[in-house]
């Protein structure tokens, strides 16, 4: 659902990596084969999308909107300052990057 709300939003382009951590679910235990093991890493997926400054207040809107279920684990956004991009094929900097 995220990934379509962005592309209605006009994101062409995003990047997910899979990776582990832990929030306030904390992980949680299994048992295999009679022991019991302590999982402290809970598998997560990382979206990173850039956008011009004007649109990350509106984009963080959408995929707080796409995600929520109002349940632990729903996930975080952020915002972080980028202070360039350049696409390497082109060498087009700036918003014309993105």
């Amino acid at each position: 659902e995220i990934k379509e709300a962005l592309q209605a939003f006009g994101v062409h382009g995003l990047t997910v990596t899979e990776a582990s951590g832990y929030g306030r679910q904390r992980g949680h235990t299994e048992v295999y084969r009679g022991a019991e093991y302590t999982v402290d890493l809970v598998p997560k997926i990382r979206i990173e999308v850039l956008v011009e400054d004007d649109d990350a207040e509106q984009l963080i809107d959408v995929v707080v909107k796409a995600a929520r279920t109002g349940k632990i684990g729903d996930g975080k956004v952020w915002a972080v300052p980028v202070d360039t991009a350049v696409r390497v094929r082109t060498g087009e900097r700036g918003p014309d990057a993105l």
